[in-house]
């Protein structure tokens, strides 16, 4: 048994609407995951999936409860946790290049410190590194000095991982990151995330609507709901996917991907959770 990695500890989450009742989104939260887990987290849409991410992000607080990261509350963002959205990241008067260098470009130097002549020279190692990645993610070095209106959204979104995971990352967070692609390109895009965890063991949180997409990726998945007739989310079902459905290349089988996904959702049916069950590539 892997140790404690991340752990949510009676997490709540309510907002004060203006003119309205405060809105609970989230209410006794707990949740457990283990160092170099593919933790896929699927629900309804509102039940608080994004909102349990940011937090785990370290960009917003809970109203009460706690998270921990190795045993330590760590309240704002940090390099070791990288952060794809749905919607692209990506810097729009920045190239491709330039947009996966700014992270750590900004971290060492800062704004001022951009201008020493140390930095010039940490540069030009730095996009070593970030061509190397661009290789990884797929992408030509031809690609580097394009803006991202030049990209397609797979492109793009390809660019967004890179610039995550050239911080290198403990623990990758993904938010709907596929949602906005054609099928054939989100196929592409999970078989890469799934590669590149397989690679690396990083641990990753992936926010999903689409229940056979969290099933195909995740070595977990973890399903927010709302039990009537509470008006906040919790954890309603977690559930391990086992190695033993996945073939040798790490991908499960179509006939015990197609009945877990079933068993899940008869599960969730059961909660009168509604869960996406769209088609997706690969």
């Amino acid at each position: 048994m892997r140790d404690e990695f991340i752990r949510l500890d009676d997490l709540c989450v309510e907002y004060n609407v203006h003119g309205h009742a405060s809105k609970k989104v989230l209410e006794h939260l707990d949740l457990t995951i283990c160092e170099g887990q593919f933790v896929a987290v699927c629900g309804q849409t509102g039940c608080g999936k994004s909102t349990m991410l940011r937090i785990v992000l370290g960009a917003e607080r809970p109203t009460s409860g706690r998270v921990l990261i190795e045993g330590r509350e760590l309240p704002r963002p940090d390099r070791h946790r990288g952060y794809v959205p749905q919607k692209y990241s990506l810097f729009p008067d920045k190239t491709v290049l330039d947009n996966i260098t700014f992270g750590p470009e900004m971290e060492e130097f800062g704004l001022l410190g951009r201008l020493t002549p140390r930095f010039f020279r940490s540069r030009a190692e730095l996009r070593r590194t970030a061509f190397g990645y661009l290789r990884q993610m797929g992408l030509q070095e031809s690609d580097s000095g394009k803006y991202p209106d030049q990209l397609s959204g797979g492109m793009q979104q390809r660019v967004a991982i890179a610039q995550a995971l050239i911080m290198k990352p403990k623990i990758l967070l993904m938010d709907e990151a596929f949602s906005a692609l054609d099928p054939a390109t989100r196929g592409d895009m999970q078989k890469l995330v799934r590669r590149l965890w397989r690679e690396t063991g990083t641990t990753i949180l992936f926010v999903t609507h689409n229940l056979s997409e969290a099933v195909y990726l995740g070595t977990r998945v973890v399903v927010l709901g709302k039990e009537s007739p509470e008006p906040s989310a919790r954890v309603v079902l977690d559930v391990e996917v086992p190695d033993s459905i996945r073939n040798p290349d790490g991908y499960p089988r179509r006939d015990a991907l197609d009945g877990l996904t079933r068993k899940i959702e008869d599960a969730a049916m059961e909660g009168r959770l509604e869960l996406e069950m769209a088609e997706f590539g690969g």
